[in-house]
């Protein structure tokens, strides 16, 4: 996969770099496989903005994704490698031998017309799902799942994948991409190889239209609004915060405060992100 960079013919080029697309094989989904994604723009039931900086965009469809992988012990065919306004990664969709469609997260090294399959008894190449108890350790994985049959929620976005590096009874221990090692059960699936797309990381924007076009709105600094609308505002010019730590819109602390409060799966960390 590469990058496309662009020559400055206006400010908004300069430093602009997108994804050449040259993994990718097909520009129409999949009809059977669309949904359609009305946008909420952050607000919740009530019309109130819950999440700041969303709306506008272009409009989208969303891909129904088999992050389950159930299809189990039936071969499928890589038809098509196809690009998710919805995801950072690509997808890919599999055709079965018994003619059922579905679409799975492409991962690297993945090609058309490659055979992939899911179930205990699957070989251990990219593509490939399988129960963590049947694949080996320092496997690289991806597409894991937390709870047995739940379907895959962590290690999804574009060039991520976690590593198998111990087990021990009923549960292993994984590292994730944050560095955090924590207990998975060995019933739970998971996807063998990285996330497709590793040089989503390194593209440029190159200016603020192209955010708009994502649906993604402007931040503005709280040191340059006006003490009612932050704690970080007012002064003369500019001023510093005015306070011992920097807070968030709702004086609340920021920037390395700990809000982690879920005990039920504190318990599945083995170690913190950070080492700690």
């Amino acid at each position: 996969m590469a990058i496309k960079i662009y020559r400055p013919t206006s400010p908004g080029r300069r430093n602009m770099s997108v994804s050449a697309f040259e993994d990718v094989t097909r520009t129409e989904p999949e009809r059977s496989l669309l949904e359609p994604l009305r946008k909420q723009s952050g607000r919740n039931n009530r019309g109130v903005v819950t999440v700041r900086h969303r709306g506008g965009g272009h409009k989208r469809r969303y891909r129904v994704i088999d992050f389950r992988r159930d299809k189990l012990g039936v071969p499928g065919r890589v038809d098509s490698i196809e690009y998710d306004p919805n995801r950072s990664a690509r997808i890919a969709l599999l055709v079965y031998q018994d003619g059922d469609k579905r679409y799975i997260l492409a991962p690297v090294g993945v090609k058309v017309r490659d055979v992939l399959m899911s179930g205990p008894d699957a070989e251990i190449r990219a593509g490939n799902a399988l129960p963590i108890r049947q694949i080996p350790l320092g496997t690289t994985i991806h597409n894991i799942e937390l709870y047995p049959g739940r379907g895959g929620q962590l290690v999804r976005s574009a060039g991520n994948s976690a590593q198998l590096v111990a087990k021990e009874g009923m549960m292993a221990q994984v590292r994730l991409p944050s560095g955090e090692v924590r207990y998975i059960d060995v019933n739970c699936m998971a996807t063998v190889g990285q996330v497709s797309n590793p040089d989503h990381a390194n593209i440029e924007m190159g200016k603020a239209g192209r955010q708009r076009w994502m649906g993604k709105r402007p931040s503005v600094r709280g040191i340059a609004m006006d003490p009612s609308s932050h704690p970080h505002g007012g002064g003369e010019g500019r001023s510093p915060i005015g306070m011992p730590g920097p807070k968030t819109p709702w004086g609340k602390p920021a920037l390395g405060k700990k809000t982690r409060r879920n005990k039920f799966t504190l318990r599945n960390i083995v170690r913190r992100r950070g080492g700690k």
